[in-house]
């Protein structure tokens, strides 16, 4: 499980009830009928703006959101090297053998595409074509929590309403004035907490996530084409390298005051070393 979201989770809920104990107790504000008209309103009328394809995907988005993706850049960039040392070292059509035991269906395409013999342009074009439409899922996915998070405040105040009107209609018994009120804002406290700790967090989490996977994507593909025009595999990693932050690039990656500056400094060092015994010589000579 992603640690951020259990800690945010937290967190957020900690807090809030921490604040609502403070205030005389949880039970005040309990009320199933404005909890079923927040959720239930919300979830309806979102599904209402998206296809059943997506509302049946739903459980894994949320897989998506709660877990971390098995595609994680540091192994993509040490599984394509690898495939580079190997077709510089027994030839490019010696990964057909490593098809078997690649799991992520889309670096399996890529490699099969290139095993194939496929042409560096037609490579290229089918599997940014793919990543086109996997964004566009994502997409979808995305706008329905978005779509949620926009919605659940409103029906949290159309629950408000309704519990007004009931309120109103008692108006000639002033001893149920006050805990009608407060039952009408509960559902208006129960849109709020929906959108702004449920819905809007999740939603931006998948987009994160989506970002993830996209840039994961696209170093496959730089790294295959790297592959097919035959670059060496330490030129494979510098430019794959290039698609994370500093801190997390591969330790391969040229480091300055390495081993070769170590050794530069011990060859000045003998250097001046024979210069001062070449002038001590010259010197006894005279």
């Amino acid at each position: 499980m992603d640690i951020s979201i259990l800690i945010g989770t937290v967190i957020a809920f900690g807090t809030l009830l921490w604040g609502a104990m403070g205030t005389g107790g949880l039970g005040q504000y309990i009320n199933v009928p404005s909890l079923i008209i927040v959720f239930g309103g919300t979830v309806g009328a979102s599904l209402m703006t998206t296809d059943m394809a997506t509302a049946k995907s739903l459980p894994h988005m949320l897989k998506i959101a709660f877990f971390k993706h098995k595609l994680e850049s540091e192994k993509v960039i040490e599984e394509l090297v690898g495939y580079a040392e190997k077709a510089r070292r027994d030839g490019i059509l010696s990964l057909d053998k490593e098809l078997k035991n690649i799991d992520d269906a889309f670096m399996h395409k890529a490699v099969q595409l290139l095993v194939d013999g496929t042409a560096p342009e037609l490579i290229r074009d089918i599997l940014e074509t793919e990543i086109i439409f996997l964004e566009q899922r994502h997409n979808n996915g995305i706008k329905l929590f978005s779509v949620a998070g926009a919605l659940a405040p409103a029906f949290g105040f159309l629950g408000t309403l309704i519990g007004l009107i009931a309120m109103l209609v008692k108006m000639n018994d002033p001893e149920t004035l006050g805990p009608a009120m407060a039952v009408a804002l509960v559902t208006t406290l129960y849109g709020v907490i929906l959108s702004n700790m449920l819905f809007i967090p999740l939603g931006e989490k998948l987009k994160s996530r989506n970002e993830e996977e996209i840039k994961a994507k696209e170093m496959i593909i730089e790294g295959i084409m790297s592959i097919q025009s035959g670059d060496n595999p330490r030129i494979v990693a510098d430019k794959l390298n290039t698609f994370l932050p500093p801190r997390s690039r591969s330790e391969k990656e040229a480091k300055p005051g390495g081993k070769g500056e170590k050794k530069g400094g011990g060859a000045e060092k003998s250097e001046k070393k024979a210069e001062k015994k070449g002038k001590e010589e010259l010197k006894e000579a005279v």
